[in-house]
């Protein structure tokens, strides 16, 4: 059975610094007490320095009736730009925060490559995809409110793809 590969991008633009949202998106153990679809995180491994090599353990569980278990490692920290990582599990590929300002507002890019590694989601894929698509962006448009919330600012709006 082939996996089936998948491209979602998402931008946040919330009005709040640049600093303050970096700290809440770093933080992922804590993504649980605010991101309603982040069941739990647990760390596996701490890294080094900045963070890079850490590795944690997802459960996330959207707007459809199934949870996505994946183990993130940390595979780039730039602070107040960029976060990377590289996802092994029920998907494998890569995830990047990108931060960036735009006058007093904070623009957060999540862009997500993955592949389905779960048999079920593979079979499924060429009539379900479009609901994978809509489950994903429930998830991410839960985000960018939830973090508006935890930051008490404002989301100025959501874009995805």
């Amino acid at each position: 059975m082939r996996t089936v590969e998948y491209q979602f991008s998402t931008i946040w633009r919330i009005d709040a610094p640049v600093q303050a949202v970096w700290a809440v998106i770093r933080d992922s153990a804590r993504w649980p007490e605010w991101w309603k679809n982040v069941e739990r995180v647990a760390e596996l491994a701490q890294g080094s320095g900045e963070g890079v090599g850490a590795m944690h353990r997802y459960t996330w569980k959207g707007a459809l009736p199934y949870r996505i278990v994946f183990d993130m490692r940390v595979t780039r920290v730039e602070p107040l730009i960029a976060l990377e990582g590289e996802a092994s599990g029920d998907v494998e590929g890569t995830g990047r925060w990108r931060f960036s300002s735009e006058g007093r507002a904070t623009v957060v890019r999540y862009d997500w490559q993955v592949r389905t590694s779960r048999l079920w989601m593979n079979v499924l894929a060429p009539l379900a995809r479009p609901v994978f698509q809509w489950n994903h962006d429930a998830v991410m448009r839960e985000g960018g409110i939830s973090l508006a919330r935890v930051l008490d600012a404002r989301l100025i709006s959501i874009e995805q793809s």
